[in-house]
């Protein structure tokens, strides 16, 4: 069942990567790769439920795997809470997507799920409080324009929820 377990988050992993450089439909492209990576991430978890803690070179996979689906599937799971959170009534009248007044949030999500990532592999969960500390100190002169506060607010928890979902995962392959 490790096999499994570590597959499927080379699955999770890689999906975004793989499913950005296809043609295919415009709603393919922007539900597939958050549905295959939760389908995924349900996978590993199962399978690793199954499983005793994992050593020698599975032990380096999982948190190689783990760093890697963290970092990699938050994007598109940020790209869908945008989309279902434009949807919501209060969300105003213009289905467009809008690039919103925060710039500069695909490297910065990137940096925070890489740091939330390690933070929990390496057993130190008070990390995940350091991340969000120094990303709200360095966004606080911008979350003061139209709509930043929530575009702030929904990818920051949806960013870090992704990553301690799958870091969670790799956790429980490891203990």
């Amino acid at each position: 069942m490790t096999v499994v377990a570590l597959l499927a988050l080379g699955v999770a992993a890689l999906a975004p990567l793989v499913l950005a450089t296809q043609r295919v439909p415009r709603w393919v492209s922007q539900w597939a790769a958050p549905l295959v990576g939760l389908a995924a991430l349900a996978a590993a978890a199962v399978a690793g439920s199954a499983t005793t803690p994992v050593k020698g070179f599975a032990l380096g996979a999982t948190l190689v795997l783990g760093a890697a689906a963290a970092i990699t599937g938050g994007a598109p799971m940020v790209l869908a809470a945008f989309r279902i959170a434009r949807r919501q009534p209060d969300s105003g009248d213009d289905p467009r997507p809008e690039a919103g007044p925060l710039r500069g949030g695909r490297v910065i999500g990137l940096l925070e799920r890489a740091a939330v990532a390690a933070a929990i592999l390496a057993g130190w969960p008070e990390g995940i409080a350091v991340v969000l500390a120094v990303k709200s100190l360095a966004r606080y002169p911008e979350l003061r324009e139209p709509h930043a506060s929530e575009q702030f607010i929904i990818g920051t928890f949806t960013s870090v929820l992704w990553a301690i979902a799958v870091c969670g995962v790799g956790r429980a392959l490891i203990t």
